[in-house]
């Protein structure tokens, strides 16, 4: 122990020894006590911490030591230990809360046997297409989550051995040999909802598929090729509609359906369409206003008369269209449907060089959703869709 600080601490006792026999015999002053002369005083023991080699005190703001708990009222530093009984905070943007979780979309099968996008908020983990994977097992972890009509498309039991992120965008999945167990009919709603659930993460265009450490370059039951890779260029829910020409090219379309619970849904439907090469954009728009080109359980946004009023413009990767009065679901508000916005943003943004849609009516200031709020921006697919990348 230092001398001056051992000095002052039998100055203490002394003192303290003294002022318990003055309280007994009540006669002795507090001054008249000899002060030993080994004491040092408390602005000279202040002194002396500024010494070279001696130990600096704490600044005032200074954070607590590890492991020391901040005092009341005090903000634990950035990189601190908890204080004890405290849990430790993650730092912005790691996954090891186990209670976080994120939006996602899986392409499920509905009632009538489509492949279709549903939105559900899953744990947000470190592996985040291995989970999401597994969420489109039969009998797994997304079964209680289902709304009426819905189910998952792969084989129960099929268990998700690995993934490999390959520097061009493409992910290799390696399955386990339960994937091999399903019908023939599913191969292809099989390979749309694995293809369509993982390219919705920005960094992730192709999937090539394994089985037991086994590269895939057909579907294992009736196969269906695949290639290389897969990609949503190779199609959703495809539609024969005739068009065979060498002139036409693929589309995917996304209209609107209904669950048995009344829950309103998209469904992408890949059909071919003849190539206009004036503007191929107003081509499209006009087979949503049109609709559906089967029969089936989607329905058509569009109000009779609906048109364009010009022809639609690409910049700097929004798509600005412009259509006549009848596309207006209220007049009086200048609004169209929710619903009409999103077929359209959907649709078109399928394809990568646009990014955002901008919807104005000819004649009309400018235009409402269901609830009152302009569009004042061009209108992304994030709006609809959660983004994020693996």
């Amino acid at each position: 122990m230092n001398k001056k600080i051992a000095g002052l601490f039998t100055s203490v006792i002394g003192l303290s020894i003294l002022l318990a026999g003055c309280s007994l015999k009540g006669e002795q002053a507090v001054d008249e006590v000899d002060v030993p002369q080994d004491t040092t005083y408390v602005d000279e023991l202040e002194e002396n911490a500024l010494e070279p080699g001696a130990a600096e005190a704490p600044a005032e703001d200074a954070a607590p030591t590890e492991g020391e708990a901040p005092a009341e009222g005090e903000t634990p530093a950035e990189g601190d230990a908890p204080a004890e009984g405290e849990e430790e905070q993650p730092k912005e943007g790691a996954k090891t809360d186990e209670s976080a979780t994120a939006k996602r979309q899986l392409f499920l099968m509905d009632a009538n046997g489509m492949v279709v996008p549903m939105t559900f908020e899953l744990p947000q983990t470190n592996e985040v297409a291995k989970e999401t994977l597994e969420y489109l097992v039969k009998d797994g972890p997304v079964t209680d989550m289902l709304p009426n009509g819905f189910e998952a498309v792969l084989p129960a039991g099929t268990m998700v051995n690995g993934i490999d992120a390959q520097e061009n965008g493409t992910l290799i999945v390696d399955f386990s040999k339960e994937f091999n167990e399903y019908e023939a009919a599913n191969e292809k709603k099989i390979l749309e909802s694995i293809t369509y659930t993982l390219t919705q993460f920005e960094n992730v265009k192709n999937v090539s598929i394994r089985v037991e450490g086994q590269d895939l370059a057909k579907m294992p039951v009736d196969g269906t090729p695949i290639g290389k890779s897969y990609s949503r260029a190779d199609g959703i829910n495809l539609m024969d509609n005739g068009i065979t020409t060498v002139d036409s090219e693929s589309v995917t379309l996304y209209f609107p359906a209904e669950a048995v619970d009344g829950t309103a849904y998209e469904v992408p439907v890949t059909e071919r369409m003849i190539s206009n090469a004036e503007n191929d954009y107003e081509e499209i728009v006009n087979a949503l206003i049109d609709g559906p080109s089967m029969d089936s359980n989607l329905s058509n946004v569009f109000n009779t008369g609906s048109a364009l009023a010009t022809e639609p413009t690409l910049k700097d990767g929004v798509l600005n269209l412009e259509f006549n009065k009848e596309v207006l679901s209220n007049a009086d508000e200048a609004a169209i449907t929710d619903q009409l916005m999103e077929t359209l943003v959907m649709s078109l943004t399928e394809l990568e060089e646009i990014e955002a849609v901008s919807v104005k009516v000819e004649g009309v200031e400018e235009v409402f959703n269901e609830h009152g709020e302009a569009y004042a921006e061009p209108v992304t697919r994030e709006q609809f869709v959660p983004a994020e990348k693996l």
